[in-house]
């Protein structure tokens, strides 16, 4: 065995300097030294503070605020005289590293949150029995009741009332092959297009919980939309798919998309766990579920789904719908009324506006903070397109002579939602091109319609508190700011 020089005693150890201590280092083996004295008040500022819950863990703000506080401890003993730097420099590196690690801790807590929203289990529970419930209800009403609310007839009870809307709901709306080979049809080739139709990439929001990291989207919403009404016109021409054969299967359709919604919501939550994905969960199945477990899905690293579900699904399935009317009314009598028309024109400007504005999607509270949960999937898929068309349905379902309207009366009704959609789309376009032309990252595109006064040149702005720019400009002038 090998014997060291410091052991013989011929070299001394080194000797421990009075005016300071050596910083501790952190090592395995126990340590033979007492800790150096420190204040209590200093002693209670490092210490780690207890966790009763996973619920009740830091956030995000909170790690910030950690690291905040443990550069101040460090800074504070770093810049103290030689010996004050000495005392308190021991405890602050044993501190310092509790802290930091629970800093870090804490940068991981973004997927826990105590926060409630809708009534907590109980009220996503009957939200997620009443969506559909809903759903086929205005259905009933719009198709078998003239539009009117459907109530018991005159002698019937309860009971036989509810079982004759089941009833209806199962002659009328049952889940057929075909209208599963339309609906997955369709949402096969939106997908498709989404991923592979030209584009342009834009990036998002800094993610806090990626450490500032901005993700980006593709955004080909333009080239889907008129590449599916272009298809769907020739698909109808050509006899291959009638339009109105949307209209024919509008029940069956409308149940194939409500379990569709429960079924991609059912992958998506056990998807997210199994991945280890989730975000902001509050260890209430039901409601994560409802609310959703991850933030930023995708398929292939292109397709997010947020953003496909967002824009390309609910409203073009509300213009086919449409459209479907349209072409039976046309395929009946021989014309396309004048109702028809309007709703016609309404979900043709509305769908348009959301494609040829994708890009501006992607920094809305949807996008950058919503998870993709049953609350997003069901609406997007199902409760939008599906419920949001019962005029439509109504008036395919009628004679046209049924319901004109004084064709002066139509005609200021055109001109007036024209005028209104002029200030709407000029209104977001003014909105946000000055956010970002702001931030540098303007972004024009010569898309359908080019209105005028999309952009207001040297616009007055408001600054908030925060230091934050507010346009106060353009249609917003027009606005009362308090």
């Amino acid at each position: 065995m090998t014997v060291t020089r410091s052991q013989t005693g011929k070299t001394p150890k080194k000797a421990q300097q009075d005016a300071y201590l050596e910083t501790p280092r952190r090592i395995t083996r126990n340590r033979s030294s007492a800790t150096p004295e420190v204040s209590s008040d200093l002693a209670e500022s490092i210490e780690k503070p207890k966790m009763s819950s996973p619920r009740k863990r830091a956030t995000a703000k909170k790690a910030e605020e950690l690291r905040e506080e443990v550069e101040e401890h460090v800074s504070t003993a770093n810049g103290s005289n030689g010996a004050v730097n000495g005392a308190t420099n021991g405890a602050v590196a044993n501190g310092y590293s509790e802290k930091k690690a629970e800093a870090e801790q804490a940068t991981e807590d973004y997927k826990i949150t105590d926060h409630i929203e809708f009534g907590g289990t109980p009220g996503v529970t009957a939200m997620m029995i009443g969506f559909p419930a809903l759903m086929y209800y205005m259905w009933i009403g719009a198709t078998y009741y003239d539009g009117a609310f459907p109530t018991p007839s005159e002698g019937q009870s309860i009971s036989d009332f509810l079982q004759h809307l089941l009833n209806l709901v199962y002659t009328g709306a049952f889940p057929s092959l075909k209208a599963w080979a339309i609906y997955w049809g369709f949402f096969i080739f939106e997908a498709l297009a989404y991923m592979y139709l030209p584009g342009i990439t834009v990036k998002g929001r800094p993610l806090d919980h990626l450490g500032g990291k901005q993700l980006t989207y593709y955004c080909s919403a333009v080239s889907s939309f008129y590449t599916t009404i272009v298809l769907a016109v020739i698909l109808h021409v050509t006899g291959v798919f009638k339009l109105y054969t949307i209209m024919d299967e509008f029940g069956p359709i409308m149940s194939v998309a409500i379990i569709t919604g429960f079924v991609i919501s059912i992958i998506a939550y056990f998807s997210a766990i199994a991945r280890g994905a989730q975000h902001r969960v509050t260890g209430y199945p039901i409601y994560d579920f409802f609310m959703g477990a991850e933030l930023n899905p995708r398929l292939f690293g292109i397709l997010d789904f947020k953003m496909f579900f967002e824009v390309r699904l609910p409203w073009y399935i509300l213009l086919l719908v449409s459209m479907g009317a349209a072409a039976r009314q046309y395929e009946l009598y021989g014309y396309v009324s004048g109702e028809v028309g309007f709703i016609l024109m309404a979900h043709f400007l509305y769908a348009n506006a959301c494609s040829k504005g994708e890009e501006l999607i992607i920094p809305t509270w949807d996008i950058y903070y919503e998870k993709w949960g049953f609350m997003l999937i069901f609406w997007n898929l199902a409760g939008v397109p599906l419920s949001y068309c019962h005029c439509t349905v109504f008036l395919a379902n009628r004679h046209p002579s049924t319901y004109a309207w004084n064709k002066y009366a139509l005609a200021f009704l055109y001109i007036a939602y024209l005028f209104v959609y002029w200030v709407w789309d000029t209104t977001n376009s003014q909105k946000n091109r000055f956010r970002q032309e702001s931030r540098g990252l303007a972004v024009i595109r010569n898309t359908f319609p080019q209105l005028p006064w999309q952009t207001v040149k040297n616009p007055k702005t408001i600054t908030s508190k925060k230091g934050d720019t507010i346009l106060a400009d353009g249609w917003c002038k027009f606005c009362e700011i308090k």
